[in-house]
């Protein structure tokens, strides 16, 4: 990835929230495929990733990812941006698994049968194939985020954005979504997390201090700076 149909690019980015500063004048332009984004919490990382698909607005500064301006377009924008949150019950809408995938299909302009062959196809990549009708209210926390990442991925989008993707799953289901989004993704990955293996293992890393893009540069290099403030 190099031109600017692949990249992620903030110009002087300024958000306020509630009337506090959140971040403050981020530049940054990645075109990386894995990106991390560390920090402690209050750091503005879960801020700058809601940017990028609109969810949040710059009081100030451009955001532009793979071309599209964000603020401008943000349909445009949030139709090739998949944004996972670390929650899976604020994004699992529907009460069967085959249903919430399903419901990420809609207005995408497949017919029925393709749709039901990409539902397919996707609930057995991710394990819950035996699942497609059983509630999503009864599944375990690792078969939510798996069913949530499903419904993202469905859409094959060109960027997808995590934020503290494992942060509420214990450690066998938090190395499988690990394993998910570094190892089999074709799309560009934007993860926000506090588990800074995970971090290591990507291409680039960001690191956010008090709303401020501090450090870019090699994961175990940002890592390795952030570790030292609490050591």
């Amino acid at each position: 990835m190099s031109d600017a149909a692949h990249a992620i690019e903030l110009e002087a980015v300024t958000v306020d929230l509630d009337g506090r500063r959140i971040l403050e004048d981020v530049d940054v332009r990645l075109d990386a495929r894995r990106i991390a984004v560390v920090g402690a919490n209050g750091s503005g990382k879960s801020t700058f990733a809601r940017l990028l698909n609109g969810l949040v607005r710059p009081m100030s500064g451009t955001v532009r990812v793979h071309g599209v301006d964000v603020a401008r377009e943000p349909k445009r924008a949030r139709a090739s941006v998949g944004f996972v949150f670390t929650n899976p019950d604020a994004q699992l809408l529907m009460p069967t698994v085959a249903e919430d995938v399903r419901l990420s299909l809609r207005g995408a302009g497949l017919t029925r049968a393709e749709i039901d062959e990409r539902v397919a196809i996707v609930l057995d990549a991710y394990g819950l194939a035996d699942h497609a009708e059983t509630p999503v209210f009864s599944l375990s926390g690792g078969q939510k985020q798996l069913l949530a990442l499903a419904s993202v991925l469905v859409r094959e989008p060109r960027l997808v954005v995590a934020d503290e993707p494992t942060t509420l799953l214990d450690l066998g289901n938090a190395r499988r979504i690990g394993r998910i989004l570094l190892d089999d993704l074709d799309a560009q990955l934007v993860v926000v997390t506090h588990d800074l293996e995970l971090a290591e293992r990507c291409d680039i890393a960001l690191r956010f201090d008090r709303g401020r893009l501090v450090e870019v540069g090699e994961p175990t290099e940002v890592v390795g700076a952030y570790r030292k403030e609490f050591a």
